[in-house]
């Protein structure tokens, strides 16, 4: 298990109510495994972001909380209530909200229309209101007569956001309602829909497969592969101590390097680090390291050479293979411009904590070494 080196806010949330709930989910669709075993809680207004690559199961899990989807296995509870498994809840009555990723607005509705699709059941009056009062949380009071492709592609995703609102669900789902905005739009959007959905109090569960989004939406983060929830944690234990191989990877650049345990540290091809509890199960590990966790120096002795540089404004990114053909990422300082095939010194530099996991088992947890 991975050592803890920051309060996790995920304690602080310990004490709060589970608001949704999978217990052992599965789902298949024609014989292929979309969901696996899936059991995850999430808390009572808490903004839970579900990250992983595309097909690794994320949005299906999205649909059964939603009720798009039943699962073959498992249960679903939404508050107190089961809504899947012993008992079958239609989506209507779920009290969920959902923006997917392409909006899906009516196009020949105008604004008004649309978010008052949902609300079917309220008076005149309180439709009305709702549609007024949802348009002003999301600061478009003005559009309601407006038609879809009159709007932006912002204004779109709020319209979509304004009518997941309107019904006052307790649930707000969000399947990549970003991905189809320009990067400079979709910084900005993702920062007001926070606000948006923290002023609105309900339970958020965010869809992504892009990192930054997860981390920055996300009180706590579950990475999913393959169906399945690979770490649950804040966005910082996800980053700093990754469960496993593939979360190390996914969430950011890492590499990896072989050691050797010997005496309370490892022995790598880059120095000794000293190991934190100095036991360790297997005599051959494999040790994590990001991009910043490496300095370069050019010597003539050094025992990596840099085989590919690219700028990146600030800094440079280097590639440096080892001797045993091995190669890792270094983060340097934008006046630190070595040349290709130039020989460098390499050392860890002081106070990172290094994870690495034991060799021949890719689910097997991380722990921590600390270099000094």
């Amino acid at each position: 298990m991975a050592l803890n080196l920051h309060e996790d806010h995920a304690n602080v949330m310990e004490t709060t109510t589970a608001h949704v709930t999978l217990r052992q989910v599965s789902k298949c669709f024609g014989g292929v495994t979309a969901i696996a075993d899936l059991t995850l809680e999430v808390n009572q207004g808490e903004f839970f972001s579900l990250l992983g690559p595309s097909g690794c199961g994320k949005t299906t899990t999205l649909r059964l909380i939603a009720g798009l989807e039943e699962p073959d296995l498992g249960t679903i509870a939404i508050g107190e209530d089961i809504v899947a498994g012993a008992r079958w809840i239609p989506p209507e009555k779920r009290e969920v909200g959902i923006v997917f990723q392409d909006y899906a607005l009516f196009p020949h509705m105008t604004v008004f229309k649309n978010i008052a699709f949902g609300l079917r059941w309220c008076s005149r009056q309180e439709l009305q209101q709702r549609v007024t009062e949802s348009l002003h949380m999301v600061d478009l009071s003005g559009i309601a007569q407006r038609y879809p492709h009159e709007l932006s592609g912002g204004q779109q995703q709020r319209v979509a956001l304004a009518r997941a609102l309107a019904p006052g669900p307790q649930v707000i789902l969000l399947d990549e309602p970003f991905s189809n905005l320009d990067a400079d739009l979709r910084t900005r959007i993702r920062a007001e829909v926070k606000t948006i959905l923290a002023g609105a109090g309900a339970t958020v569960i965010f869809v992504t497969h892009d990192q930054e989004e997860a981390f920055f939406i996300g009180d706590r983060v579950g990475v999913m592969n393959a169906g399945r929830l690979e770490q649950v944690g804040t966005p910082e234990a996800i980053f700093h101590r990754p469960a496993t191989p593939f979360v190390a990877q996914f969430v950011g650049i890492a590499d990896f390097i072989v050691g050797e345990v010997q005496d309370r540290a490892i022995a790598t091809e880059i120095g000794r680090l000293p190991l934190r509890n100095g036991v360790v199960g297997a005599s051959t590990v494999t040790v994590m390291v990001r991009p910043d966790f490496i300095d370069i120096r050019p010597a003539a002795d050094g025992v990596g050479v840099i085989v590919d540089r690219v700028f990146h404004g600030m800094h440079y990114l280097y590639r440096v293979r080892l001797p045993s053909g091995a190669t890792v990422q270094c983060l340097q300082h934008h006046n630190q411009c070595y040349p290709l095939n130039t020989r460098v010194a390499m050392k860890i530099n002081a106070g990172h904590s290094l994870v690495y996991f034991a060799d021949g088992d890719e689910r097997q947890d991380g722990e921590t070494i600390v270099t000094l």
